[in-house]
């Protein structure tokens, strides 16, 4: 993994596809089975992200997703 400061509020990350899919299983995990204790906002936090992941995955490959076209 690589990060890099575009700007003060900006970074870049660059991944191998099995660290950003580590990454994302976990989101997933916690967003799914948030403990109760648990912020709500930070469970919307992490379901936008989710969304968002979700989108940009279909972009890239749309012939994997039949609901992208």
């Amino acid at each position: 993994m690589k990060l890099e400061r575009i700007r003060p509020a900006v970074l870049r990350a660059t991944f191998h596809a099995h660290e950003l899919a580590a990454l994302i299983a976990a989101v997933r995990y916690v967003a799914e089975l948030a403990p109760a204790d648990m912020p709500a906002e930070s469970v919307t936090q992490l379901r936008q992200l989710l969304g968002d992941y979700d989108q940009q995955v279909r972009q890239l490959a749309p012939d994997l997703h039949p609901s992208s076209r």
